[in-house]
C-alpha cells in the first residue's frame, strides 16, 4: 500500500493502523510556544492522516463487496 505526500514523494504503509495512529497524533501536535513550522506540520500530518482514512475506506469497500450477500 502506498500513498503520497505533499511532497510529491511515494511513502509506503507497511501497518495501516499504526500509521493512522501516528498521523492522528502528529496532526495535532505543537510546540509550547508554537513556532512558525508548527502549521505547516500539523498541514502535512492531517494530509496524510486524511490519505490513510481514504486508503483504509477503499480497502474495506473493496472487502464488502467480496463478501457474498
Amino acid at each position: 500500500m502506498k500513498i503520497t505526500d505533499l511532497n510529491g514523494l511515494e511513502i509506503k504503509v507497511t501497518d495501516l493502523e499504526k500509521a493512522i495512529d501516528q498521523a492522528d497524533y502528529f496532526k495535532d501536535a505543537h510546540h509550547i510556544p508554537p513556532v512558525d513550522s508548527d502549521k505547516q506540520r500539523q498541514e502535512y500530518w492531517t494530509d496524510i492522516y486524511n490519505k490513510l482514512l481514504m486508503l483504509k475506506n477503499t480497502i474495506n469497500n473493496k472487502n464488502d463487496e467480496n463478501i457474498p450477500s
